[in-house]
């Protein structure tokens, strides 16, 4: 497991994120951290620098995976949707969380009906809502990251000791300063930003061996990412107009959702919307996560990771790290599911229900990061009927 000195280091980057993610903190705001029980070592030293930065710390231990399972296959319709007593108050106040992941299961939720946790999922959407206005008007921030455990050193098929190793390299936590190059990566990824944000892009033309898609990035769009909020984070994105995704997508990368294990994604896009849905492993699952919503079927989500910028090298049974894989060829990542309103290029605290709507801005209760990490080549179409290729080898042509 980490050792006490890259524990310390984690935290220095944790809060590096929060403050990243969001801007100065002022004293007595309030900040939660979430974790899970393998976590509570991170979860201490954390707590201890809040309290030293003035701010109010507020725990919450997450549901261990009994809980979890108790509760899906228990829980009757009214305890699914039920939400706690000042859960929605606490949200409307709260300026930070930082969540700590440390599974002890991957799968325990297997055998459990997806319609049951989608409908907790949708109950949970009104809270969400309040959390992304108050990020819009910078009243608050958040970052996550994940802690090794036994389960996802299997899962992943690897030793602790290599699971550990490629946390260790891929958040820094191996240097002298961790902070100070995660700040350098920072300023790299502003500069990449800048370039793709300088052109007028009508579409993206994705090609590798099992994709051939067309991503619209739509009006008032801009690129957005390493902003503090995924810990490690390398990848670069934007919500696309919904309407204009068409042709094939393919994640190559397997994943694990709500304790399912997914391999082999293939959806076919047409007008905006998956209408073929295919996968070598869990296919069932997979249609029944896309059937959630109205919304679950579109897509939210369009990122590029560069190689140059993540060591992780190794799939890790972990969408935070997979998401993020860098490797030989880097990564594109497809989500299929909500937006991000922070990649509206304007003022996002304006941006209501009706403009997200007209603009292509995708609502949903999923979001589910579907990875392909074969060489590819991206090309972007300008409005002025030029193109250039803005990624290819694993690696932004800036």
């Amino acid at each position: 497991m980490l050792t006490q000195d890259q524990l310390d280091k984690y935290a220095d980057v944790m809060l590096w994120g929060l403050k990243t993610s969001r801007g100065r903190y002022k004293k007595n705001e309030i900040v939660m951290i979430q974790f899970d029980l393998e976590a509570l070592k991170l979860a201490e030293i954390i707590h201890s620098r809040l309290l030293d930065m003035g701010l109010n710390a507020v725990m919450r231990l997450a549901m261990t995976s009994v809980m979890e399972q108790n509760f899906y296959k228990k829980g009757d319709n009214r305890q699914l949707v039920f939400v706690p007593p000042g859960q929605k108050e606490l949200f409307e106040n709260l300026n930070g969380s930082i969540h700590l992941r440390a599974p002890d299961s991957l799968t325990h939720l297997s055998d459990v009906d997806p319609k049951r946790i989608g409908k907790a999922l949708v109950a949970n959407k009104p809270l969400r809502r309040i959390l992304d206005k108050r990020e819009d008007k910078r009243e608050y921030g958040w970052t996550l990251c994940t802690l090794p455990t036994l389960e996802l050193a299997r899962q992943a098929k690897l030793s602790i000791k290599q699971y550990c190793k490629q946390i260790v390299k891929a958040c820094y936590l191996d240097e002298d300063d961790p902070v100070r190059l995660w700040k350098d990566i920072y300023r790299e990824a502003f500069a990449i930003k800048g370039w793709l944000n300088s052109m007028d892009i009508d579409y993206l033309d994705v090609e590798s061996k099992n994709i051939s898609l067309r991503v619209v990035p739509g009006k008032y769009r801009k690129w957005v990412g390493i902003s503090g909020h995924n810990i490690p984070s390398f990848e670069i994105f934007l919500s696309p107009d919904w309407h204009g995704t068409e042709g094939a997508y393919y994640a190559d990368q397997p994943s694990f959702r709500s304790g399912n294990y997914v391999e082999g994604v293939r959806l076919i896009f047409k007008k905006g919307s998956a209408v073929k849905i295919e996968a070598e492993k869990g296919e069932e699952f997979v249609k029944k996560q896309l059937s959630m919503d109205k919304g679950a079927r579109r897509a939210g989500e369009f990122s590029l990771t560069d190689k140059r910028f993540s060591k992780i090298d190794k799939f890790m049974a972990n969408t935070l790290y997979d998401e993020n894989f860098g490797g030989r060829f880097g990564n594109c990542h497809l989500a299929v599911g909500s937006s991000y309103s922070a990649t509206y290029d304007g003022d996002p605290s304006r941006l209501t229900s009706k403009v997200k709507d007209q603009l292509g801005f995708n609502d949903s209760a999923l979001h589910w990061d579907l990875v392909n990490t074969e060489n590819k080549s991206v090309t972007a179409y300008l409005k002025s009927g030029k193109s250039v290729v803005i990624y290819e080898d694993g690696m932004f042509k800036y």
